[in-house]
């Protein structure tokens, strides 16, 4: 199994040394829904309580508790993730977990260039071409875009 970072390439086949740069090394300082909102200071997660989560958003693993928290940030609902003049976007990802729910999984931020950078787990922060790079395994798909005015 060949890895391109530090993560396993099985969980996320569609990204590789054609469509991946590595942008930074390992961290377990933040993750990828801190990235997405421009942190790399803190670990956003609603579950356990000692983890960050924005004041007055429900502590909940589901994708509207996931937009409520970047709403704080001012983030609202877009219909996609083409880049848009004079908007940031953010991309959640979901999975259906084999109880039958559908769970948010992931965050990734939009680029200036169209571009889209992640933070995987405790890997490696890096740049993809396409939002649906990561589609697969660990995070499941894109399901709810989110954007703001820059």
């Amino acid at each position: 199994m060949a890895l391109l970072g530090s993560w396993d390439t099985a969980l996320l086949p569609n990204l590789n040394e054609n469509n991946c740069t590595i942008t930074s090394r390992a961290s377990r300082a933040y993750n990828c829904l801190a990235w997405a909102a421009g942190s790399a200071l803190l670990w956003w997660w609603p579950e356990p309580v000692y983890y960050f989560w924005p004041p007055n958003v429900p502590r909940e693993l589901t994708i509207d508790a996931f937009i409520r928290a970047y709403g704080t940030l001012g983030f609202v609902v877009c219909d996609d993730g083409s880049l848009e003049n004079g908007f940031e976007k953010v991309a959640l990802y979901a999975k259906r977990m084999p109880w039958g729910e559908i769970e948010p999984t992931h965050a990734a931020r939009q680029l200036a260039d169209g571009k889209w950078t992640s933070k995987l787990g405790l890997s490696e922060d890096v740049s993809h071409d396409n939002v649906r790079d990561l589609d697969g395994p660990a995070y499941g798909t894109a399901v709810q875009f989110l954007k703001r005015p820059i």
